[in-house]
């Protein structure tokens, strides 16, 4: 997949495709829809994205700090498309040149005459232009008179819930991750480097592959069954887990992260991409009285974790 972060002056190679366009965090039923009624179009199959999303620009316009909301980073979302064949990923700057262009110039100068789109599918929900003046109706019109067609993808709902990428980080704050698999189409994953931690685990038999969450939405804290890929490295490959999710409270901790006790594996993970997939919620996160306690705890979890897995 060509990853392309510009609008401007691009080589004849890059133009043409057939595009959905969106933030697309998470990439879930809804977001594929829409890039399925991009696809077929007699043009490569492209998506058009935002970064820093919208949200966080015009926060950080305003003077304000957002909690972390986003299910993705870049390199996730970026991965989730190049297996759904997206051939060209157009994440754009969205800065305040983008942020302060009116509908119209947007259509014209970045779709039609940047990126020179042969069709561009967007969700019913869409906006776009400064002060979020255009909707999905006008982008039709706007498509009709600069060149380009226009697909509008309608709502979709699983289970009577309309997917959303709030219904999913709803799902995941109170340890439903099957819920939010659900609504996605995948399993909500996780993916970063492995960082160097201080070890703990190793001393009590449970060494960890530790990942930051830092700006990205908290799932529920607690201990939870995963999958784990390695993407990167001499280990390349899945494997299954039991991960904890938190800040630690044994050890006086505050800033939440990912640690995973990879099943069966020996083998150093440090700087390596991985990918974490939440399956199932097995606890919330605990105080212990002791190391003792812990360590007995964790053997309970892993036990449970493979059972489940094993399951799946």
């Amino acid at each position: 997949m060509k990853r392309l972060t510009t609008w401007k002056s691009l080589e004849k190679s890059a133009r043409g495709a057939s595009v959905a366009m969106g933030n697309f965090d998470g990439i879930h039923l809804g977001h594929q829809s829409v890039i399925d009624q991009a696809r077929g179009k007699d043009a490569p199959l492209g998506v058009i994205t935002f970064e820093p999303h919208p949200r966080e620009f015009f926060a950080a316009r305003a003077g304000k700090t957002l909690p972390p909301f986003r299910l993705m980073n870049p390199e996730a979302r970026a991965n989730r498309l190049a297996k759904l064949g997206v051939e060209r990923l157009y994440e754009l700057p969205f800065n305040e040149e983008l942020a302060d262009m009116s509908a119209d110039a947007f259509a014209r100068e970045v779709l039609a005459e940047g990126l020179g789109v042969t069709h561009v599918a967007v969700g019913g929900d869409f906006r776009f232009g400064k002060g979020r003046e255009g909707d999905a109706a006008m982008l039709t019109e706007l498509g009709a008179k600069y060149g380009f067609e226009v697909t509008v993808a309608p709502l979709l709902h699983v289970e009577g819930v309309e997917a959303s990428s709030t219904a999913i980080r709803t799902a995941l704050a109170e340890g439903r991750p099957e819920d939010a698999a659900a609504m996605l189409g995948h399993l909500h994953r996780i993916e970063g480097a492995v960082l160097h931690g201080d070890k703990r685990g190793r001393d009590l038999g449970y060494p960890t592959a530790n990942m930051s969450m830092a700006g990205l939405h908290l799932p529920k804290l607690g201990v939870y069954a995963v999958k784990f890929d390695v993407l990167t490295g001499p280990h390349k490959g899945s494997y299954t887990g039991a991960a904890s999710l938190g800040v630690r409270p044994m050890f006086g901790e505050n800033t939440p992260n990912l640690e995973t006790f990879v099943f069966d594996f020996k083998g150093d993970l440090y700087d390596e991409h991985v990918s974490v997939a939440l399956v199932e919620f097995l606890r919330p996160e605990m105080k212990f009285d002791g190391l003792e306690a812990l360590v007995a705890q964790m053997d309970a979890d892993c036990a449970r974790a493979r059972e489940i897995l094993a399951e799946r």
